[in-house]
């Protein structure tokens, strides 16, 4: 006989979050100039995301400085060979 059932699943245990893929949502808007770039990018490339790394790393570099998300290297992330961009070229 199974402990939990089918639709409560162990009910003895605390259930464990998993280590990346959920964080605070950003209910205060902290990090919306970033989000908002990099969707734009996403959609003038025709959600390429490789032309929006960049952006994608600025985003996840606000939430971490906020506290949305535990503090981590960017190479752990995948970051490793992505520079900053200046405001010039950004313009281009």
């Amino acid at each position: 006989m199974s402990t939990g059932g089918a639709f409560g699943g162990n009910r003895g245990l605390r259930p464990i979050p998993p280590e990346k893929g959920i964080f605070p949502l950003d209910h205060l808007h902290e990090c919306d100039t970033e989000k908002k770039e990099y969707l734009g990018c996403l959609k003038s490339s025709a959600n390429k995301s490789e032309q929006c790394r960049h952006l994608s790393k600025k985003y996840l570099q606000c939430r971490m400085a906020k506290n949305l998300m535990a503090k981590q290297d960017m190479s752990e992330l995948g970051f490793s060979g992505v520079k900053e961009l200046d405001s010039t070229e950004d313009k281009q």
